[in-house]
């Protein structure tokens, strides 16, 4: 089982879980903690052995804590996947490291729909075989039916985790906030720079010798939602705009990788703008 929490700091709280889950006989096998000094806010991961008990059980005897502790907490049996829904679009090098890396088992995930603004025959070099897949066609003047269209799907097919796997729509505000904190979005740059389009172009004209990429929630500020991973690579001079567009596909792959994986692994806790992540 996997047990995380956030809530205001104060003394106790560890004794108060740990004492909870021996006196059920769980054996902690795993814990992480950290106190945010400038919010005051504490949070943390715990993996344990339930000792025959059961996911629904403990979070029914574990809500007196919760409560008593002005808890935002979640437990888990991680037997039970999260269902994740991915978005692409043309670009489909993230869509297929994911499925790649599901099929193999690294992502712990089941795979409730694959979702594009185009038509399957745009993805004839991904393995499709055997996933639901959707196209929803978006236009500016349909924007707001297609997007109805995917919140629906969505919700029938009970998702719990949305990846924008290089997905080239903005999510409306509204959408995106019937997402927070389940969706996540790949960012081919390194947050804040570069927005826009071509940021591997805008980044070759300034003559930088890093580029990057980042993964973060979708909020309705563009861009601007809580970072989860980021990563860079060095280049040089000698490097073509078309160089760092083949480097920036491997950075986005593995970024949004791990991102996804460790909120698989129920290791990211939002806090405020910002995340925590319990890293492996």
């Amino acid at each position: 089982m996997i047990l995380t929490l956030a809530c205001p700091d104060r003394r106790g709280i560890v004794a108060a879980v740990s004492t909870f889950l021996a006196g059920r006989d769980c054996n902690i096998l795993d814990a992480q903690q950290y106190d945010d000094a400038e919010t005051g806010r504490f949070f943390m991961r715990v993996v344990f052995d339930p000792a025959g008990g059961t996911a629904d059980g403990l979070r029914e005897a574990f809500t007196a804590i919760g409560a008593e502790f002005s808890m935002t907490w979640t437990l888990r049996d991680p037997a039970q996947r999260y269902r994740v829904m991915i978005l692409a679009s043309k670009t489909d090098h993230c869509l297929a490291d994911l499925l790649y890396r599901w099929r193999i088992d690294e992502l712990p995930m089941e795979i409730s729909a694959v979702v594009s603004n185009h038509g399957a025959e745009t993805f004839q070099h991904v393995d499709l075989k055997g996933l639901p897949f959707h196209h929803l066609p978006v236009a500016k003047d349909t924007k707001l039916e297609q997007e109805a269209q995917l919140w629906a799907l969505i919700r029938e097919t009970n998702t719990d985790i949305v990846v924008l796997a290089r997905y080239m729509q903005i999510l409306s505000d509204g959408l995106a906030a019937k997402l927070e904190g389940r969706c996540i979005n790949i960012h081919h740059s390194f947050l804040p720079g570069f927005k826009g389009a071509k940021p591997y172009h805008q980044a070759h004209a300034r003559g930088v010798k890093v580029i990057g990429a980042s993964a973060h929630y979708v909020t309705g500020d563009l861009d601007e939602g809580p970072i989860i991973e980021q990563d860079v690579e060095r280049i040089s001079h000698r490097d073509t705009p078309e160089d760092l567009v083949r480097k920036g596909r491997d950075i986005e792959r593995r970024v949004l990788a791990r991102a996804l994986r460790w909120r698989l692994e129920d290791r990211v806790l939002l806090n405020g703008r910002k995340t925590v992540v319990f890293t492996d």
